[in-house]
């Protein structure tokens, strides 16, 4: 239980995607940059998708080459087809994100795809990264979308996302990401499929990915911690949402998830204060106030002077 968490960063791609506004390549690269320095595990950079169906993300290959390359922290990007891996393999990432849902009409409304047919994606994208040598070491992981719940259908069986889980593992899938794309989840529901997951898996590094759509966004982040969780996405600011799912709203803001945990005692390696600074910088690019409330009200810690009297 108190072994250090992983952070991984989503807001350059999860976030930036859904802005009404092109968030220009410099400050990409500079958010990005900051975002290295505070200790993250991880980093989503960008989406290898096409610039016709994400226009916030046509320079990613711009992004991945330009930004400071750490040891330490791995760079990760979406990549939806064969192409994507290929560019993604020019600007030589860690790590490739596939994504799918565990839900036939959202994915259908997001990929256009079954879950079959994203399957089978899967497939040619793991067969053409390994037979590349440029991703012999690139780690492969897939999220699973409306693991909790689909805004069309309503509740997604347990047995079907393990079954899911199982099929993307014997195609070579490394690591598994259960994501509450619409915020559907609550704290109860979290537990029960985390420890079904684990306990099925245990080799198998997940990675919880919540949106705070109804609020409940740090409530699953810690049932799923008490469940044995340690790898969580989290976006800066609390930025986000699917484009593709009617009433989504952004996800877990990292700030408040690493402020949550490291006031229980539960190391995430994240210099706090480095990413509140970093997450200081996102109404100047993206023109708006953002959801995150520690960057507001300060860390609990904070102490005011008596009012005078």
């Amino acid at each position: 239980m108190m072994t250090q968490l992983q952070i991984n960063e989503v807001a350059p791609r999860d976030g930036f995607q859904i802005e009404a506004t092109f968030v220009p390549t410099a400050d990409k690269i500079r958010l990005i940059d900051a975002l290295s320095a505070t200790g993250l595990a991880r980093i989503e950079a960008t989406s290898f998708v096409s610039p016709k169906a994400i226009p916030n993300l046509r320079d990613a290959a711009e992004v991945v080459s330009g930004i400071q390359r750490r040891d330490d922290v791995g760079i990760t990007v979406l990549v939806p087809n064969v192409k994507g891996l290929e560019r993604a393999l020019e600007c030589r990432v860690d790590e490739v994100n596939l994504v799918m849902s565990a839900s036939d009409s959202h994915g259908q409304a997001n990929l256009r795809m079954t879950p079959e047919q994203s399957l089978e994606q899967f497939a040619a994208i793991v067969k053409g990264l390994r037979g590349d040598s440029r991703g012999s070491n690139v780690f492969v992981n897939a999220s699973l979308s409306t693991s909790f719940g689909c805004p069309f259908e309503g509740e997604v069986a347990e047995a079907r996302v393990l079954e899911l889980v199982e099929r993307q593992l014997a195609l070579g899938v490394q690591g598994v990401t259960l994501c509450d794309t619409t915020g559907m989840a609550n704290p109860a529901q979290v537990a029960r499929l985390c420890e079904a997951a684990q306990a099925r898996f245990p080799d198998v590094p997940f990675t919880l990915h919540f949106h705070n759509t109804r609020g409940m966004g740090l409530a699953n982040a810690l049932a799923a911690w008490q469940a044995g969780i340690v790898r969580f996405d989290a976006s800066l600011g609390g930025l986000g949402g699917c484009p593709y799912a009617p009433g989504a709203t952004g996800n877990v803001c990292t700030e408040d998830l690493v402020h949550m945990f490291e006031q229980m005692g539960v190391s995430t390696g994240v210099d706090l204060d480095a990413l509140l600074a970093a997450s200081a910088m996102l109404p100047g690019l993206v023109g708006h106030d953002t959801p995150g409330q520690v960057v507001k009200a300060g860390k609990s810690d904070r102490r005011y002077s008596m009012p005078a009297r």
